[in-house]
This record gives C-alpha cells, structure tokens and sequence, in this order.
C-alpha cells in the first residue's frame, strides 16, 4: 500500500514536469478532474471525461473551472474596479468579484487589534473590539452596494455592461445592527446625526442622518465569510439603498451629534450642483436603475428568439416592474421579475423577443415601488440641469443591435 501511493504521487510529480515542459500545466475542473491548460490558458479537457479518472485530491480552497475568467476591471488611477454584470447569474455577487472603490489604497489591518469607538452624543462611551461585536445577536441583509458616480458617461460603443455601470454589486452582509449598539452606549433622543469615520490613509468620514439609522448594519461578513479587505475589512457601516461612500469601510469611529460634520466628502465631493445654481447635499438614496446584461457588447446574436436579460435595483425599495423596449423606446413592454424580490436589491428581469434581423435599439427602464420611474437621459437632463456633476445619474441606457448580428452600446450624449 506505502509502496503504490508513493508511485501515484512520483507519477503525478513526473506528469506535472511534462506538462510545464510542453507548455502546458494541469489544473483542476470544478467537479475536482485535472485538466490541461496550454500556455495560451486555453483548456484541454479529454474527450470523455467518463474514461478518465477524476482527481485524487481534495484541495483546501475551491476554484473556478479554467474555462471561467471572470475579472474585475481596475481603473487606469487603479481606486476602483467593475464588477463584470454581463458575465453573471442570479443576484447575489461572488465576493471576490465586488466592485472596489477606495480613495488612498486598502488598509492593512489587524482583527485582534482593531477597536470600534462609539461616542459624542451619548450617554456611556464604548470602545468595541471585533470580538465584541460578534457576541451581539447577529443580523443579516442581502442588498445591493452601488457607487454614486456609477455611470460611464461618455462610453463609446464598444463597452461592456462592466464599465458602464459595474460599480454596483450585491452580497448578503452579517453583523450587529445599529440599533443594539445605540441601545449599547445610550444614545441622546436630541441626536440626529453621526459621523462615520474609517481608518484609511483618507480617514474618509461621513455624517449620516436618523432617517438612515433603522436599517443601518455594522458588518463584520459578507456572503458566509469575513468582509474582504478591499470591500472594508475588519467591519464595515452599511446603510441598505444609500451610496457606497457613504457606507463607510474599515470602520473605526461613531459620534453622535444634533447637526452633520460637514467633511471632505460631503462638501467638495458627493454634493451635485442642480439647476438654479445649487447643489444637492446629503442626496444619500440611490434611484432606481436598470441595465440590460444580455445581449450586450461584445455578444453576437442572430435572428430569432433571444431571451434578453439585465438586473434592476433601487435605493427606495422594491423593484416592482421593469419594462422593455426593442424598438428604441417607441413602445415598453412588462419583463418578468425573477423571484426573490427584495427591497433595496438587485433584481433579474427576463423579456424573450423575436428578432427579425434588422438594426435596433434595445433598452430597460426600472420602476420602484414609490412609483418613480427611471428617465432616460434627455428627462434626466431637463430635470436636473446640463452641468450637473458625475454623482446619481440614472438614466436608462440601451444596446444597437446591428443587422450582422453585432452589439453595441448606444450612444447618447450629455449635452
């Protein structure tokens, strides 16, 4: 027996140098079978994966098929990354596949000595370890996470579902919710606001409003693990249908207060100037939004039935309908909602249409429970003023589907 397992292992040593020799290196399949990639990572899986023993091996963390890249896409100022919509299914996002948006790099930081600071307007001021946190009731809320300026607004055709709109992604978070904590330390009924402050190089900080505090969810997982680190790790504030930067990460301070802190990013950044002259501050909740994920730039379709798909979300609630048009807006029909539904989530639609083959204009447009309606880009204009800046645009944005089968991302500009 000793003798006949150190062969296998010799031999599996020996296969693996002949297949780094010849270019090529043995990986693994989902089901656990060793297949060869070549070194152009194309995968050579056998003919009949029945006649081939699968792998001997467990392994002690999974991996994707290598028939499955899916990446983010990092911006060229390397702050942020999209996550690849176009490429996904249901509505939960892989972790490791969450957008990141980060103002001076990830911090690298330290669980056991990490602390959560809880004062201002309260009655007893706490300090929490993440230890601490954890021994409080846990919580947990699947919702989507959106960035405010998640919008590429001057794309051309060819872009992908990813960089037009991949800075939103969605996760079941876990944690203690803000509620026990305030109860924790004793919150003054005159407070009505709190700051939020993390502990990156930015020090980035937000004051957030009561209205907010009931959802609020100080979280310490994210999808069954612990909170990646470029999504806020140890803990992170997450404020369900407001604005990622406003869902502070690597979260180290709360203060309570009667007015907001007036920081960095709420004065200079993340205020939108409107028509009249003024700016929107403290513009938190994000509005409703749609994208169509299938067909989308780079597929090729062809003539006949075609199931288009996307996801739609709003920060005001559930999304109650999405609907289609496949004439460039001349006309809308109702999608279907795939189940589950929830509030201030992501959510499928599905429309199936019938091609005919000739060039047309594909879009989506999401509607909330509230009854609001997402605009296209010229009533977006008008209502909100030509010059307004990069923070909560919305509009509904569609895909040119050409005669050769080709498609696009239509077009539009913000003048």
């Amino acid at each position: 027996m000793t003798k006949r397992k150190e062969l296998n292992v010799t031999r599996r040593a020996a296969l693996l140098g002949m297949a780094g020799a010849a270019g090529t290196v043995l990986a693994r399949s989902a089901a656990g079978q060793e297949v060869q990639v070549s070194g152009s990572n194309r995968p050579v899986a056998p003919d009949d994966p029945t006649k081939v023993p699968g792998s001997r091996w467990s392994s002690e963390l999974g991996r994707r098929s290598p028939y499955e890249a899916l990446l983010r896409v990092p911006s060229s100022t390397l702050s942020s990354s999209e996550t690849p919509l176009q490429d996904l299914h249901g509505t939960i996002t892989p972790s490791d596949l969450h957008f990141e948006r980060h103002h001076a790099g990830v911090p690298f930081i330290d669980p056991q000595q990490h602390k959560l600071i809880i004062h201002g307007m309260v009655e007893r001021p706490m300090t929490f370890s993440v230890n601490d946190l954890k021994r409080f009731p846990a919580v947990s809320r699947i919702c989507f996470l959106e960035c405010s300026g998640n919008l590429y607004h001057d794309a051309p055709e060819q872009t992908t579902a990813q960089l037009i709109a991949g800075m939103t992604s969605q996760s079941e978070w876990t944690g203690v919710s803000l509620s026990t904590l305030m109860r924790e330390v004793g919150v003054s009924l005159k407070s009505s606001w709190f700051l939020a402050e993390g502990a990156d190089a930015a020090v980035l900080a937000r004051s957030i409003p009561k209205q907010f505090w009931n959802e609020a969810i100080i979280a310490y997982a994210q999808n069954g693990e612990a909170i990646r680190p470029e999504n806020g790790y140890p803990v992170r504030l997450l404020n369900p249908g407001c604005e990622g930067n406003s869902c502070v990460k690597w979260l180290r301070r709360l203060e309570f207060s009667d007015s907001p802190f007036m920081t960095r990013e709420e004065t200079s950044k993340y205020t939108e100037p409107v028509k009249g002259g003024v700016s929107r501050q403290f513009s938190l909740v994000m509005d409703a939004r749609s994208i169509i994920t299938f067909p989308s730039y780079p597929d090729t379709i062809e003539k006949g039935w075609i199931e288009i798909q996307g996801i739609a979300w709003s920060g005001r609630g559930k999304i109650s309908s999405v609907e289609i048009s496949t004439n460039d807006g001349r006309s809308w029909q109702p999608a279907v909602l795939q189940e589950p539904v929830f509030s201030k989530a992501h959510v499928r639609f599905r429309y199936l249409f019938k091609w005919d083959g000739k060039e047309t204009v594909i879009m989506s447009r999401a509607i909330d429970e509230t009854g609001f309606v997402q605009p296209t880009r010229a009533a977006w204009i008008a209502a909100r003023g030509p010059g307004s800046g990069p923070y909560h645009r919305n509009p509904i944005t569609g895909w040119r589907l050409k005669a050769g089968g080709d498609v696009v991302y239509r077009v539009e500009e913000w003048s």
